[in-house]
């Protein structure tokens, strides 16, 4: 009727549903899908993801926040960092042109890194959170400051790349909050 592949619809579908499920995969699985199995330039999938994201990142924010789940102390602090890297890592991509065949290829090369750093949280996500359960806390001071400056540097590369908010930032904030349930680290 509206000239819709089903094809996005299941992939949408089965990446939400991963997505929903575990809160991490959407970027690193939605990009490359979009790349490769469907043909779209890196610049437009990247920004398509982005917000597909932010579409399902909305439902479940809004099911979590029902739950209590999250955290808004450490939501808004990561937003210090994270929305202002991204409003000028957007800018910057806006104006030296998204889809020049240079800015495609610094996607490619930031998007095949992320997805190397995002398996590799993965792998190691239970030995990094034993190591940081065994340590005590950093000084709340540090840890606002180290949240604020890992909520920019993720800012920077998911506004490139689509990948590693939820996989990498779950996986950081275990080790900067190792006493906050995990439930609550997700949400």
């Amino acid at each position: 009727m509206w000239g819709i592949d089903p094809l996005y619809s299941l992939s949408g579908f089965v990446v939400g549903a991963i997505v929903g499920l575990t809160g991490v995969g959407g970027g690193s699985l939605m990009t490359p899908l979009l790349i490769l199995l469907f043909g779209i330039h890196p610049a437009t999938a990247v920004g398509t993801d982005l917000l597909y994201a932010a579409l399902t990142k909305t439902a479940g924010t809004l099911v979590h926040g029902l739950g209590r789940n999250v955290d808004w102390h450490v939501v808004g602090t990561l937003g210090l960092g994270s929305v202002t890297a991204a409003a000028i890592t957007l800018w910057w991509l806006s104006t030296v042109g998204g889809q020049s065949p240079e800015i495609a290829h610094l996607l490619g090369v930031v998007l095949g890194g992320m997805l190397v750093l995002t398996a590799l949280s993965l792998l190691l996500r239970r030995w990094l959170f034993r190591f940081a359960a065994g340590h005590r806390e950093l000084p709340s001071r540090t840890r606002f400051i180290v949240t604020v400056l890992f909520g920019a540097m993720l800012g920077v590369l998911v506004s490139i790349s689509s990948v590693g908010a939820g996989a990498l930032g779950v996986t950081v904030l275990m080790l900067l909050y190792p006493r906050l349930p995990l439930l609550r680290i997700v949400a």
